[in-house]
């Protein structure tokens, strides 16, 4: 009698094992990405390891699409610190499963309809280089764009906010 009772439960696990077998892995788009092309005004604030205390300056962010799938130009400006201006080319994986180089642990569409991308990938961060996993969020909507880097140093539990950038959708000229 208690094989009756075992064999539904082995079959509801194995139907649920299945169905996680078969979910999709998460994966970023050429489209999810082409919404933050433009013009981009905010602030950059980081923590400065020197001090421990976090630092704001202006920041400005132009975005364009390259003509090559997934390729997007990022031009990063200091209004106040031009010597910092840097341009950088983000890709995205031919198979969605990269930005960067950073791994895509998750996509999900917040209520507000803007998208939320958090991907991760090992690495070194703080004065000393010290080996970290390091954790990146973009936040995606239509007149706002955040990105943040989250640190956790090997060995620790805690998370660092390292860096946020917060911009608004400006008008390019």
């Amino acid at each position: 009698m208690w094989v009756l009772k075992i064999i539904p439960l082995f079959s509801g696990l194995m139907v649920s094992a299945l169905l996680l077998l078969a979910q999709k892995p998460m994966t970023v788009t050429t489209m999810d990405m082409k919404t933050i092309t433009g013009c981009w005004q905010g602030t950059l604030t980081y923590l400065d390891y020197t001090t421990n205390k976090p630092f704001s300056m202006a920041a400005d962010l132009e975005i364009s699409q390259l003509r090559e799938e997934g390729k997007f130009i990022f031009a990063n400006i200091y209004p106040k610190e031009p010597k910092a201006n840097s341009f950088n080319t983000v890709v995205i994986a031919s198979d969605g499963k990269m930005i960067d180089g950073e791994y895509v642990k998750s996509k999900k569409r917040n209520a507000d309809g803007s998208l939320e991308i958090i991907t991760e990938l090992t690495g070194k961060d703080g004065n000393d280089n010290r080996a970290a996993i390091l954790r990146y969020t973009y936040n995606i909507g239509k007149n706002i764009y955040v990105h943040r880097k989250d640190v956790q140093f090997i060995g620790q539990k805690e998370w660092i906010k390292r860096h946020e950038y917060m911009y608004h959708r400006k008008a390019c000229k």
